[in-house]
Protein backbone atom coordinates (compact mmCIF):
# COMPACT_ATOMS: atom_id res chain seq x y z
CA UNK A 1 0.00 0.00 0.00
CA UNK A 2 2.90 2.58 0.88
CA UNK A 3 4.64 1.88 -2.79
CA UNK A 4 0.94 2.47 -4.43
CA UNK A 5 0.59 5.75 -2.38
CA UNK A 6 4.13 6.85 -2.95
CA UNK A 7 3.41 6.26 -6.48
CA UNK A 8 0.29 8.19 -6.47
CA UNK A 9 2.06 11.39 -4.66
CA UNK A 10 5.62 11.39 -6.20
CA UNK A 11 4.88 13.11 -9.69
CA UNK A 12 2.44 15.86 -8.19
CA UNK A 13 4.73 16.29 -5.32
CA UNK A 14 8.17 16.43 -8.41
CA UNK A 15 5.82 18.46 -10.88
CA UNK A 16 5.30 20.89 -7.75
CA UNK A 17 8.74 21.14 -7.13
CA UNK A 18 10.39 21.48 -9.96
CA UNK A 19 7.95 24.94 -10.40
CA UNK A 20 8.95 25.57 -6.98
CA UNK A 21 12.58 25.19 -7.02
CA UNK A 22 12.93 26.78 -10.17
CA UNK A 23 11.48 30.44 -9.06
CA UNK A 24 13.71 29.84 -6.21
CA UNK A 25 16.98 29.45 -7.66
CA UNK A 26 16.12 33.02 -9.62
CA UNK A 27 14.81 31.64 -12.98
CA UNK A 28 12.81 33.23 -15.15
CA UNK A 29 9.69 31.48 -15.60
CA UNK A 30 6.48 32.92 -18.47
CA UNK A 31 3.33 32.54 -15.84
CA UNK A 32 1.34 34.37 -18.40
CA UNK A 33 2.14 32.33 -21.41
CA UNK A 34 1.79 29.33 -19.86
CA UNK A 35 -1.30 29.85 -17.81
CA UNK A 36 -2.88 31.23 -21.64
CA UNK A 37 -1.52 28.23 -23.08
CA UNK A 38 -3.07 25.68 -20.64
CA UNK A 39 -6.79 27.29 -20.29
CA UNK A 40 -6.42 28.06 -23.96
CA UNK A 41 -4.91 25.14 -25.75
CA UNK A 42 -4.17 22.46 -23.17
CA UNK A 43 -6.77 22.23 -20.76
CA UNK A 44 -9.83 22.08 -23.68
CA UNK A 45 -7.95 19.55 -25.40
CA UNK A 46 -7.59 17.75 -22.23
CA UNK A 47 -11.25 17.33 -21.79
CA UNK A 48 -12.18 16.35 -25.14
CA UNK A 49 -9.62 13.39 -25.46
CA UNK A 50 -10.47 12.46 -22.31
CA UNK A 51 -14.75 13.04 -22.16
CA UNK A 52 -15.30 11.44 -25.87
CA UNK A 53 -13.25 8.19 -24.86
CA UNK A 54 -13.99 7.98 -22.17
CA UNK A 55 -15.57 4.50 -20.62
CA UNK A 56 -18.83 6.26 -18.69
CA UNK A 57 -22.36 6.18 -19.77
CA UNK A 58 -24.53 9.60 -19.69
CA UNK A 59 -26.89 8.74 -16.67
CA UNK A 60 -23.33 8.23 -14.29
CA UNK A 61 -21.83 11.30 -16.10
CA UNK A 62 -25.01 13.28 -15.18
CA UNK A 63 -25.10 12.04 -11.67
CA UNK A 64 -21.49 12.94 -11.22
CA UNK A 65 -22.07 16.48 -12.41
CA UNK A 66 -25.35 16.95 -10.24
CA UNK A 67 -23.19 15.36 -7.04
CA UNK A 68 -20.63 18.02 -7.94
CA UNK A 69 -23.17 20.63 -7.84
CA UNK A 70 -24.53 19.51 -4.81
CA UNK A 71 -21.50 19.45 -2.77
CA UNK A 72 -20.55 23.09 -4.19
CA UNK A 73 -24.02 24.71 -3.19
CA UNK A 74 -23.98 22.91 0.14
CA UNK A 75 -19.92 24.31 0.84
CA UNK A 76 -21.04 27.78 -0.29
CA UNK A 77 -24.23 27.25 1.82
CA UNK A 78 -21.58 26.45 5.12
CA UNK A 79 -19.49 29.83 3.98
CA UNK A 80 -21.33 32.10 7.02
CA UNK A 81 -20.60 29.64 9.42
CA UNK A 82 -16.97 29.18 8.80
CA UNK A 83 -16.53 32.51 8.39
CA UNK A 84 -18.28 33.12 12.40
CA UNK A 85 -15.86 30.61 13.28
CA UNK A 86 -12.62 32.47 11.44
CA UNK A 87 -14.21 35.77 12.29
CA UNK A 88 -13.81 36.68 8.68
CA UNK A 89 -15.95 38.34 6.01
CA UNK A 90 -17.88 35.46 3.92
CA UNK A 91 -17.03 36.74 0.82
CA UNK A 92 -13.54 36.53 1.37
CA UNK A 93 -13.96 32.70 2.58
CA UNK A 94 -16.48 31.99 -0.31
CA UNK A 95 -14.50 31.47 -3.22
CA UNK A 96 -11.89 29.33 -1.19
CA UNK A 97 -14.56 26.93 -0.14
CA UNK A 98 -16.67 26.45 -3.15
CA UNK A 99 -13.69 25.75 -5.33
CA UNK A 100 -10.76 22.92 -5.17
CA UNK A 101 -7.57 22.69 -7.21
CA UNK A 102 -9.53 19.93 -8.79
CA UNK A 103 -7.47 20.46 -11.74
CA UNK A 104 -2.97 20.56 -11.34
CA UNK A 105 -3.09 18.76 -8.39
CA UNK A 106 -6.99 16.70 -8.33
CA UNK A 107 -6.45 15.50 -12.05
CA UNK A 108 -3.14 14.11 -11.60
CA UNK A 109 -4.10 11.98 -7.84
CA UNK A 110 -7.17 10.89 -9.93
CA UNK A 111 -5.29 9.46 -12.66
CA UNK A 112 -2.43 7.96 -10.93
CA UNK A 113 -4.78 6.71 -8.12
CA UNK A 114 -7.85 5.70 -10.10
CA UNK A 115 -6.56 4.95 -13.56
CA UNK A 116 -8.26 6.07 -16.60
CA UNK A 117 -11.88 5.43 -16.01
CA UNK A 118 -11.73 7.23 -12.26
CA UNK A 119 -10.10 10.21 -14.88
CA UNK A 120 -13.23 10.61 -16.49
CA UNK A 121 -14.65 11.00 -13.44
CA UNK A 122 -12.34 13.43 -12.16
CA UNK A 123 -12.35 15.35 -15.39
CA UNK A 124 -16.30 15.35 -15.05
CA UNK A 125 -15.89 17.06 -11.63
CA UNK A 126 -13.08 19.23 -12.40
CA UNK A 127 -15.44 20.17 -15.74
CA UNK A 128 -18.45 21.00 -13.12
CA UNK A 129 -16.22 22.85 -10.87
CA UNK A 130 -14.95 25.19 -13.70
CA UNK A 131 -18.02 26.01 -15.06
CA UNK A 132 -19.54 27.48 -11.78
CA UNK A 133 -16.78 29.27 -10.95
CA UNK A 134 -16.15 30.62 -14.85
CA UNK A 135 -19.48 32.17 -14.48
CA UNK A 136 -20.54 32.56 -11.05
CA UNK A 137 -17.69 32.73 -10.08
CA UNK A 138 -16.87 35.96 -12.63
CA UNK A 139 -20.19 37.21 -11.36
CA UNK A 140 -18.74 37.89 -7.95
CA UNK A 141 -16.09 39.88 -9.07
CA UNK A 142 -16.84 41.09 -12.45
CA UNK A 143 -16.96 44.77 -13.25
CA UNK A 144 -17.97 44.28 -17.11
CA UNK A 145 -19.93 41.56 -19.02
CA UNK A 146 -19.51 38.19 -17.44
CA UNK A 147 -21.56 36.54 -20.33
CA UNK A 148 -18.96 38.33 -22.79
CA UNK A 149 -16.08 36.33 -21.21
CA UNK A 150 -17.99 33.09 -21.03
CA UNK A 151 -17.95 32.76 -24.66
CA UNK A 152 -14.74 33.90 -25.27
CA UNK A 153 -13.47 31.13 -23.32
CA UNK A 154 -12.69 28.08 -25.64
CA UNK A 155 -12.69 25.50 -22.69
CA UNK A 156 -16.64 26.10 -22.52
CA UNK A 157 -16.77 25.14 -26.21
CA UNK A 158 -14.70 22.13 -25.55
CA UNK A 159 -17.13 21.01 -22.59
CA UNK A 160 -20.22 21.23 -24.93
CA UNK A 161 -18.14 19.23 -27.38
CA UNK A 162 -17.22 16.37 -25.26
CA UNK A 163 -20.56 16.01 -23.54
CA UNK A 164 -22.97 16.39 -26.98
CA UNK A 165 -20.03 13.13 -28.21
CA UNK A 166 -20.48 11.10 -24.74
CA UNK A 167 -24.39 11.40 -25.07
CA UNK A 168 -24.55 10.44 -28.90
CA UNK A 169 -21.90 7.92 -28.18
CA UNK A 170 -20.07 9.24 -31.27
CA UNK A 171 -16.61 8.64 -31.95
CA UNK A 172 -13.91 11.77 -32.95
CA UNK A 173 -11.95 11.02 -36.24
CA UNK A 174 -8.67 9.20 -35.52
CA UNK A 175 -6.81 12.50 -37.00
CA UNK A 176 -8.34 14.75 -34.56
CA UNK A 177 -8.26 11.72 -31.65
CA UNK A 178 -4.38 11.93 -32.14
CA UNK A 179 -4.17 15.46 -31.95
CA UNK A 180 -6.12 16.63 -28.79
CA UNK A 181 -4.56 13.62 -27.13
CA UNK A 182 -0.90 14.82 -28.20
CA UNK A 183 -1.30 18.04 -27.29
CA UNK A 184 -3.37 17.18 -24.26
CA UNK A 185 -0.11 15.53 -22.68
CA UNK A 186 1.37 18.56 -22.18
CA UNK A 187 -1.31 20.07 -20.05
CA UNK A 188 -0.87 18.30 -16.50
CA UNK A 189 2.78 18.40 -16.37
CA UNK A 190 3.01 22.24 -16.85
CA UNK A 191 -0.28 22.66 -14.22
CA UNK A 192 1.38 21.00 -11.73
CA UNK A 193 4.82 22.86 -12.54
CA UNK A 194 2.59 26.30 -12.35
CA UNK A 195 1.46 25.14 -9.00
CA UNK A 196 4.92 25.28 -7.52
CA UNK A 197 5.46 28.42 -9.25
CA UNK A 198 2.53 29.61 -7.95
CA UNK A 199 3.29 28.87 -4.50
CA UNK A 200 6.79 29.97 -4.67
CA UNK A 201 5.67 34.13 -5.59
CA UNK A 202 2.95 34.11 -3.22
CA UNK A 203 3.78 35.69 0.64
CA UNK A 204 2.03 34.08 3.07
CA UNK A 205 0.48 35.54 6.36
CA UNK A 206 -1.68 34.47 9.03
CA UNK A 207 -0.62 30.55 9.04
CA UNK A 208 -2.32 30.39 11.98
CA UNK A 209 -5.55 31.27 10.67
CA UNK A 210 -5.07 29.56 6.65
CA UNK A 211 -4.34 25.74 8.89
CA UNK A 212 -7.30 25.97 10.94
CA UNK A 213 -9.72 26.91 7.87
CA UNK A 214 -7.60 23.78 5.86
CA UNK A 215 -8.40 21.33 8.74
CA UNK A 216 -11.88 22.58 8.89
CA UNK A 217 -12.22 22.83 5.01
CA UNK A 218 -11.25 19.66 4.46
CA UNK A 219 -13.35 17.62 6.77
CA UNK A 220 -16.16 19.39 5.76
CA UNK A 221 -15.78 18.65 2.14
CA UNK A 222 -14.94 14.82 2.90
CA UNK A 223 -18.21 14.27 4.70
CA UNK A 224 -20.16 16.31 2.49
CA UNK A 225 -19.17 14.41 -0.77
CA UNK A 226 -19.40 10.85 1.31
CA UNK A 227 -23.29 12.03 1.79
CA UNK A 228 -24.21 13.96 -1.24
CA UNK A 229 -22.34 10.35 -3.33
CA UNK A 230 -24.00 8.18 -0.99
CA UNK A 231 -27.56 9.75 -1.40
CA UNK A 232 -27.52 10.06 -5.10
CA UNK A 233 -26.34 6.68 -5.73
CA UNK A 234 -22.98 7.42 -7.24
CA UNK A 235 -20.91 4.17 -8.28
CA UNK A 236 -18.56 3.41 -5.97
CA UNK A 237 -15.75 4.55 -8.20
CA UNK A 238 -17.40 7.86 -8.33
CA UNK A 239 -18.12 8.77 -5.24
CA UNK A 240 -14.45 7.39 -4.20
CA UNK A 241 -13.28 10.71 -6.81
CA UNK A 242 -15.89 12.83 -6.01
CA UNK A 243 -14.64 13.01 -2.54
CA UNK A 244 -11.15 12.67 -3.47
CA UNK A 245 -11.69 15.87 -6.00
CA UNK A 246 -13.72 17.80 -3.40
CA UNK A 247 -11.15 17.82 -0.70
CA UNK A 248 -8.52 18.61 -2.86
CA UNK A 249 -6.36 22.40 -1.82
CA UNK A 250 -7.66 25.60 -2.33
CA UNK A 251 -7.35 26.43 -5.85
CA UNK A 252 -4.36 28.89 -7.04
CA UNK A 253 -6.75 30.50 -9.05
CA UNK A 254 -9.05 31.72 -5.95
CA UNK A 255 -5.81 33.98 -5.06
CA UNK A 256 -6.22 35.59 -8.71
CA UNK A 257 -9.29 36.47 -8.10
CA UNK A 258 -9.31 37.48 -4.50
CA UNK A 259 -6.30 40.04 -6.00
CA UNK A 260 -8.43 41.09 -9.03
CA UNK A 261 -11.25 41.84 -6.69
CA UNK A 262 -9.12 42.97 -3.63
CA UNK A 263 -10.91 41.12 -0.93
CA UNK A 264 -7.76 40.23 0.83
CA UNK A 265 -5.60 38.82 -1.16
CA UNK A 266 -2.67 37.92 1.10
CA UNK A 267 -5.12 36.00 3.52
CA UNK A 268 -6.33 33.79 0.74
CA UNK A 269 -2.70 33.38 -0.29
CA UNK A 270 -2.03 31.60 3.19
CA UNK A 271 -5.24 29.37 2.64
CA UNK A 272 -3.64 28.24 -0.53
CA UNK A 273 0.05 27.51 1.16
CA UNK A 274 -1.63 25.76 3.45
CA UNK A 275 -3.85 23.69 2.39
CA UNK A 276 -2.08 22.61 -0.30
CA UNK A 277 1.27 21.89 2.23
CA UNK A 278 -1.37 19.93 4.32
CA UNK A 279 -2.30 17.80 1.22
CA UNK A 280 0.60 16.04 1.19
CA UNK A 281 -0.24 14.13 4.51
CA UNK A 282 -4.03 13.81 4.13
CA UNK A 283 -4.41 12.71 0.34
CA UNK A 284 -2.50 9.85 1.37
CA UNK A 285 -4.19 8.78 4.31
CA UNK A 286 -8.03 8.96 2.43
CA UNK A 287 -6.09 7.42 -1.16
CA UNK A 288 -5.55 4.35 1.72
CA UNK A 289 -9.18 4.31 2.84
CA UNK A 290 -10.40 4.99 -1.36
CA UNK A 291 -8.30 2.84 -3.20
Amino acid sequence: MLAQLLAVMAPVFVGASIGFFWIRLGYAYPTDFVTKLVFNVGTPSLILASLSGANIDAHTFGRTMLSTLVVLLVMALTTWLMAMLLRKNWRVLLAPMMYPNTGNMGLPVALYAFGSEGFAYAITVMVTVALVQFTFGIMMISRSNPLKSLLRTPTVYSILLSVAILLTDTDLPLWIDNTVELISGFTVPLMLITLGVSLANIQVRSLSSGLKFSVLRTLLAVGVAFAVGHLLGLPPLAQSVLIMQMSMPVAVYNYLFAQRSRREPEYVASLVFCSTLLAFIYVPLLLALFI
